[in-house]
């Protein structure tokens, strides 16, 4: 199975496209997308709409994984990076693809098995779960292989659970 993990952003949204068979984790590509700033956000939302079809067009993933917004005290920011992500389901639905939301504490029990893990500790994880011979960079395009490896045990143990 093919997994597509997505870190919505609005300036960098990063992603992470890995193969999952047999509890073995393949990290296929990963990367971000990046808009420049100072360009209306409408343009941005333009490209990052047109981005997230070709990698869904160059990878056809079987899955998706998206983190769920996490609001601290910046709602301008937050409102711009909903937006973002409202325009990433959008262009995901419109390839025929239902992804699957995770908050943060979910994706770091499932790759370090601890809630308030820190980022190193995330980026090392992942790291080792996909045998990279170094740390996934930008932080970005790390976060979104750790959801697709929270994906893949997440998905595992609903996908063994309906085959009984």
């Amino acid at each position: 199975m093919t997994i597509l993990g997505i870190d919505p952003g609005y300036g960098t949204i990063g992603y992470g496209v890995v193969r999952f068979d047999n509890m073995k984790f393949t990290a296929v590509q990963y990367g971000a997308i990046k808009t420049a700033p100072g360009v209306p956000m409408h343009l941005r939302l333009c490209e990052i709409y047109a981005d997230i079809g070709t990698i869904v067009d160059t990878f056809h993933p079987d899955e998706v994984a998206v983190e769920e917004l996490f609001f601290s005290k910046n709602i301008t920011t937050g409102i711009q990076v909903a937006q973002a992500r409202g325009v990433i389901l959008l262009a995901l639905a419109q390839k025929g693809l239902h992804p699957v939301a995770y908050t943060p504490n979910q994706v770091k029990m499932a790759v370090v098995g601890y809630g308030s893990a820190d980022k190193h500790q995330m980026m090392e994880m992942t790291k080792n779960i996909l045998h990279l011979t170094k740390l996934p960079r930008p932080d970005d395009a790390a976060d979104a292989l750790a959801l697709c490896i929270c994906h893949g045990h997440t998905g595992a143990v609903k996908r063994y659970e309906d085959l009984r």
